[in-house]
């Protein structure tokens, strides 16, 4: 399984950015997907997952109201709407597959950097 992540870039706060991840490979609707962030200095962090089939979504308590993440099974894809961005929303972030409803991400895309300025 392989992800590519794509749609980073610089804007500016209270801007807003959507990110992809293309998933290749496996049975895409088998899949569990999220998404990830890792800050300079920081671990990487939970942003938001959904399931199978895009019906149940969740997500990191700070971003809940300006993020959406939705799916395509159809296009294999995965994408993180991101509204009313922060400087502190700056970092790479990950798309990562979950088997089915399994807990455990088993694989990561290359990340995409996110930079948000003030």
């Amino acid at each position: 399984v392989q992800l590519q992540a794509s749609g980073g870039g610089l804007v500016q706060a209270g801007g807003s950015l959507r990110l992809s991840c293309k998933v290749s490979g496996g049975t895409f609707s088998s899949y569990g997907m999220a998404w990830f962030r890792q800050a300079p200095g920081k671990e990487r962090e939970f942003v938001a997952d959904i399931n199978m089939s895009g019906d149940s979504p969740y997500y990191e308590d700070s971003v809940k109201g300006r993020f959406t993440i939705s799916r395509d099974n159809a296009e294999n894809t995965v994408d993180l709407q991101m509204n009313s961005l922060r400087p502190e929303d700056t970092a790479i972030y990950y798309c990562a597959v979950r088997r089915g409803t399994g807990s455990t991400y088993n694989y990561w895309g290359q990340g995409t950097l996110v930079t948000v300025s003030s």
